[in-house]
């Protein structure tokens, strides 16, 4: 056992033997007050000071949440709770005063699943090869993170569909007052996450009071456009009250109906938007023009907010092959070149400029695309691709303004065996790599057990150096900014380094959704 005396009060955590380090581990410590009661739908609020040596030795519970339908090979049943979800994990090398770089991880999982305990987020073997502090955090998910209660609930709920970003900020300043004890320094903290956290990334990159919380990010197949207006959140709002059984005169109930009934509706809520989309389902998003988030991200990013702040941002070749390859068949479903216009609206492009697009991909492939190809590319591009290529133009316009933070990119491309190659570098398969897992039981369904390992020990230091220097450069290998040239690191068995790759798909999209001048 290891005991540690924090600012916010005692804790007890335990210690353990990885690959060779001995890591001290604290799991599920409360970085704000519990979000639950007459706190429902509310921003979180600080933690207060506790006397009594906390018991930090197993995990805190996950948000309240649906179970995953179908679930991942090798995930396990998470336990939720309403009351005590607002906690996180940390690892360290040391408690001493070594002040190392700190690297606060955001789980993904469409802001309606996931949580710190999860096996693939275990930050034990990274936190000991990269000489790191490893903290891991919940933050409230669906409907309790994300509703949009203002029109229906009034005063005090303005910022009710940004409550999960909230949160994160919330865990951003735990860190920022406690994070010494645990041997981290507090003014080297790098953010980094997958999909909807590395949305959240890109959403808090756009938030006034992110400023100061972090002085690194990292965005693993995120965006800084997953948002809606205050009208199309309210539509959704009204949707849900709804399928809670409630109309707007009684909208008051939902902050005493039980969780589980919150969470039938989400789930109906779910299944309707899942049949009305052929790529993502993402039925809750932060909200713009409320406090919190006056703006779109994007914009505020290209203005100059967090500037300073470093950046390493890429995706997954094949982002959207668990949408293409899992998605049951429809009676109604039209030809996959409707299917992939229906996505690229989705992203701007009128259905007339639809078959440019699949001559831009034709043209960087050299040959036709098959049809279930032309899906998988346009969701990769509509929702992951060009969103992150559209934030790099919008950082590289905020540098013009003077000096800024550095920023790189990579693309992920090496392919997974699994399903016999359909997958291909698929969406998430990048997180096993960064943690080291690659043999874990989550991750043997996509790496069958012939991932790279020099490609995960790459990956791993890489991250590990960007948040040590604002670089992912090592001893080993280069890697310049993305500048003018694009430069772009390709990770893969061979990984090496392109100028704009696929870069006929980003012209496409620049021409049909011109970038605006500063």
């Amino acid at each position: 056992m290891t005991c540690l005396s924090t600012p916010s009060g005692p804790v007890r955590g335990s210690w353990l033997d990885t690959d060779g380090t001995t890591l001290h581990r604290f799991l599920g410590i409360p970085y704000a007050g519990p979000p639950s009661g007459a706190n429902r739908f509310r921003p979180p609020v600080p933690v207060r000071p506790w006397n009594e040596v906390l018991d930090c030795t197993a995990p805190g519970p996950a948000a309240p949440q649906n179970p995953e339908s179908p679930a991942p090979p090798g995930a396990r049943p998470r336990t939720w709770s309403e009351e005590g979800c607002l906690n996180l994990n940390v690892w360290t090398p040391g408690t001493d005063a070594a002040a190392r770089p700190v690297m606060v991880w955001i789980h993904g999982g469409a802001y309606l699943l996931g949580a710190n305990s999860d096996g693939m987020y275990d930050g034990a073997r990274l936190a000991a090869a990269a000489g790191v502090v490893l903290v891991s955090i919940n933050y409230r998910l669906g409907a309790l993170g994300f509703l949009h209660l203002v029109d229906l609930l009034g005063p005090g709920y303005e910022d009710s569909s940004n409550l999960a970003l909230l949160d994160q900020l919330e865990a951003l300043r735990w860190i920022r007052r406690n994070i010494s004890a645990f041997g981290g320094d507090p003014d080297n903290v790098t953010i980094f996450g997958e999909s909807a956290g590395a949305a959240a990334i890109g959403t808090l990159l756009g938030m006034p009071a992110s400023e100061g919380l972090f002085r690194r990010a990292i965005m693993q197949s995120g965006t800084a456009e997953r948002y809606r207006l205050p009208a199309d959140s309210a539509r959704v709002s009204a949707g849900f009250l709804g399928l809670c059984g409630l109309e707007e005169p009684s909208a008051k109930e939902l902050l005493t109906l039980p969780v589980e009934r919150l969470l039938e509706a989400q789930a109906a809520l779910e299944r309707r938007l899942a049949a009305e989309t052929f790529a993502v389902p993402l039925p809750f998003q932060p909200t713009v023009g409320t406090p919190s988030l006056p703006v779109p991200p994007l914009e505020s990013i290209r203005n100059g907010l967090n500037k300073n702040v470093d950046l390493l941002i890429g995706t997954n070749l094949n982002e959207g092959s668990f949408a293409v390859e899992l998605r049951p068949p429809a009676a109604g479903d039209p030809g996959y070149p409707d299917r992939a216009a229906s996505v690229l609206a989705g992203a701007g492009i009128p259905a007339a400029e639809a078959p440019g697009y699949a001559a831009a991909l034709a043209q960087m492939l050299n040959r036709e695309p098959a049809g279930k190809e032309l899906l998988e590319a346009a969701i990769a591009d509509s929702v992951y691709r060009q969103p992150s290529n559209r934030l790099l133009a919008a950082r590289q316009l905020a540098a013009l303004g003077g000096a800024a933070g550095r920023t790189f990119a990579y693309l992920f491309t090496w392919p997974s065996p699994a399903m016999g190659g359909k997958l291909g570098a698929c969406h998430a398969l990048d997180i096993p790599f960064v943690f080291r897992h690659l043999e874990a039981p989550e991750a043997a369904f996509l790496t069958r057990g012939k991932a790279p390992e020099a490609l995960g020990d790459m990956m791993s230091g890489a991250w590990a150096a960007f948040a040590g220097t604002g670089t992912p450069a090592t001893a080993r290998r280069g890697w310049p900014e993305y500048g003018e040239a694009r430069s772009t690191m390709v990770l893969d068995a061979d990984t090496h380094l392109e100028d704009d790759p696929r870069r006929e798909i980003r012209e496409f999209f620049e021409g049909v959704r011109p970038l605006p001048e500063r």
